[in-house]
C-alpha cells in the first residue's frame, strides 16, 4: 500500500466516525433537584423559608406572590442529530408554605403527573393580527355620524 492509499483510508475512517457520532443521542441535565436525603432534612411544620433555603438551597423558581411556594425544577433533555430537543424527564419539587412562612407540604411531580407546560413564552399575541390591513383601514366606514358635521359642533 502506498502512503496516499493509507491517507485516503484514514480520511474515510474519520469521516465515517464523524457521521456516526452525530447520530448518537446526547443527554443534558438542566436545573437543580434536591435529593430525597436532603428533603428528609426539611421538617414539615417546623422549617421556614429561610431554613429551607439554607438546608436544600435557593429554588430556581418561586411563587408569584412575595410569600409564594418554592419550586425546584430539574429536566433531562435528549438531543439526537438534527431532530429538535426532546424533554425525556422532568421533575418538580414543590415546597408549600402556610401564611406564617412555615413548611406545610413537600410534593414531587413528574411528567406522568400532568402535561408539559412551557414555563416561558416569548411570543406576544395581539388581537390586531386576526384582522387584515384592508379590513382595518375600511373598518370604520359606515360608522361615521354625518349628523354632527353641519351643526358647527
Amino acid at each position: 500500500m502506498t502512503g496516499r492509499t493509507k491517507a485516503m483510508r484514514m480520511v474515510v475512517a474519520l469521516a465515517c466516525a464523524a457521521v456516526l457520532s452525530a447520530c448518537v443521542a446526547q443527554y443534558r441535565n438542566h436545573g437543580y433537584l434536591p435529593s430525597d436525603s436532603e428533603l428528609s432534612d426539611v421538617i414539615v411544620g417546623v422549617d421556614t423559608r429561610d431554613t429551607v433555603a439554607e438546608t436544600i438551597g435557593v429554588p430556581g423558581t418561586s411563587g408569584v406572590l412575595d410569600q409564594g411556594n418554592y419550586y425546584y425544577v430539574g429536566s433531562r433533555v435528549r438531543h439526537y442529530g438534527a431532530f429538535p430537543p426532546e424533554i425525556v424527564e422532568r421533575e418538580i419539587v414543590a415546597v408549600e408554605f402556610d401564611a406564617d412562612g412555615v413548611v406545610r407540604n413537600i410534593t414531587r411531580y413528574g411528567l406522568e403527573d400532568g402535561r408539559v407546560v412551557a414555563l416561558t413564552r416569548r411570543v406576544t399575541v395581539t388581537g390586531d393580527g386576526d384582522i387584515g390591513f384592508i379590513r382595518q383601514l375600511f373598518g370604520n366606514i359606515g360608522g361615521i355620524n354625518l349628523g354632527g358635521i353641519g351643526d358647527g359642533g
